[in-house]
């Protein structure tokens, strides 16, 4: 099988299982998913060969985040919040609108032309850890270290509001 065929049907599986985050109306099946997707993309890290992106991604996303959204899934009593029926003027709306925006995509792409990839212009090493080290802190230093100062203040400020007392004012 060519690349290009795998990499048409990661691509279509991709999409089907993003869909089915959007369309599922158990929470929790679509967080799995979700987490389905993620694998999806973490294969085609593989393909652009970013082994340790690929490892990143399922770790963290797969791995981490996931847990994270389904004890907050869990936390919830979802019996209690179950929304009205939206009407049909709000659903005849929605897919006016979703069917506008198909349009506008499908004549997009068909007026450019998408561009095959560039091999004479394929570097083996492009998604290798130090190549990825080199850039991440040379050319992005700055805003590598700015990005971790502002998840350093969110974690801060998320353990304030947490460990807050009833009727106490911390600002």
């Amino acid at each position: 099988m060519e690349i290009s065929n795998i990499w048409y049907f990661l691509s279509a599986l991709t999409l089907l299982s993003a869909l089915m985050v959007i369309i599922s109306k158990n929470p929790i099946h679509s967080v799995l998913y979700l987490v389905f997707t993620f694998f999806c993309i973490s294969a085609h890290y593989v393909l652009l060969n970013a082994q340790f992106l690929m490892a990143v991604n399922i770790i963290v996303y797969a791995g981490a985040i996931m847990v994270l959204f389904l004890f907050v899934i869990m936390m919830f009593d979802l019996k209690k919040n179950i929304p009205e029926s939206k009407s049909s003027l709000t659903k005849l709306a929605g897919s006016v609108v979703a069917g506008t925006l198909l349009v506008i995509l499908i004549a997009i792409i068909r007026k450019n032309a998408i561009p095959g990839p560039a091999l004479e212009k394929f570097n083996s090493q492009t998604g290798m850890v130090e190549n990825l080290g080199q850039v991440l802190y040379g050319e992005f230093l700055l805003p590598f270290e700015l990005v971790s100062i502002l998840f350093f203040v969110a974690m801060v400020g998320a353990v304030l509001l947490g460990k807050r007392e009833a009727g106490e004012r911390n600002f």
